[in-house]
């Protein structure tokens, strides 16, 4: 591992999935962030030969590489377990136990914040949001959630990986793979289990249904720099926006009452396909809009 080169069979295999990697983007040194998650998934960190091999591909210094490695916690820079414990301790998991949680994991394990079980099955980290205030307190596995847990039940969690057992994420996958297989994913290759499990719960989606039952819209954007004093709302796509009939908009900007709008609900947009930004498309909604 502390080789300044990869073997060459492996040498060979990252520099042709790196190729991939580049492929899809504009300029070659934008694909540097995938590039760091292919080399941690060999070694599982950002090793020494994994900075020279980013370096010597996209034509940049060992010190610009180590720069971005440095910079996202994503990327380590010391040898990781096989599962990486993240317990977030960030404000609202933090009131519902997560601090609790984290001390008593801890302890469990006899290690501290980014560090390895001599084992190395489990590297524990305390985060700052695991972006799932709705399921407090979260623990993500290999960023694979956990909700709703408690210190017994983390504890029990901890155990199944040291003992080898798989364990099964509250959404998403169903089981959870290792560190280096994830960061094979991250680096953009599909491992084929997007479609497991459930995306989004009953708890994500509650706003969204109460929403609806009540006929609730977002927000239109308002344009005040017509300046005859009337205001003119605005779609998302910058178009003129459909007001509601009854709304009254120049008065309700001078009045600090936001009109309602359409549903813009990002959990209903379709994603983005290649006809969508074609040049086709665009000149379409161009007309459109000088309308």
């Amino acid at each position: 591992m502390s080789s300044e080169t990869y073997p060459p069979e492996a040498d060979t295999r990252l520099r042709a999935e790196a190729a991939e990697i580049i492929s899809r983007y504009p300029e070659p040194r934008s694909a540097l962030l995938p590039m760091l998650h292919l080399v941690q998934s060999e070694d599982g960190f950002v090793s020494p030969r994994g900075i020279a091999l980013c370096a010597d591909i996209l034509g940049l210094t060992r010190a610009e590489v180590s720069a971005v490695a440095t910079f996202y916690t994503q990327y380590k820079r010391h040898p990781n377990g096989d599962y990486t414990v993240g317990v977030c301790t960030n404000a609202l998991c933090a009131v519902m136990g997560g601090d609790i949680i984290f001390e008593r994991v801890s302890e469990h394990l006899g290690i501290g914040h980014d560090e390895t079980t001599a084992d190395g099955k489990i590297t524990l980290e305390q985060v700052e949001c695991n972006a799932a205030c709705d399921y407090a307190p979260v623990v993500m596995v290999n960023w694979e959630f956990f909700d709703n847990q408690t210190p017994t039940s983390a504890i029990d969690l901890v155990d199944q990986i040291t003992a080898g057992e798989p364990v099964r994420p509250t959404r998403g996958a169903d089981t959870v793979a290792t560190f280096k297989e994830i960061s094979h994913v991250l680096a953009g290759f599909e491992d084929g289990r997007a479609n497991e499990g459930v995306g989004a719960g009953e708890a994500t989606l509650l706003g969204l249904r109460i929403a609806r039952e009540n006929g609730w819209r977002a927000p239109q954007v308002r344009d005040d720099s017509r300046g005859d004093g009337q205001a003119q709302g605005k779609t998302a796509s910058g178009g003129p926006a459909t007001t509601t009939p009854g709304v009254d908009l120049a008065g309700a900007t001078a009045s600090g009452t936001v009109p309602v709008g359409e549903v813009q609900s990002s959990a209903e947009r379709k994603p983005t396909t290649e006809a969508d930004v074609s040049a086709e498309t665009v000149d379409k909604d161009v007309k459109k809009e000088a309308q």
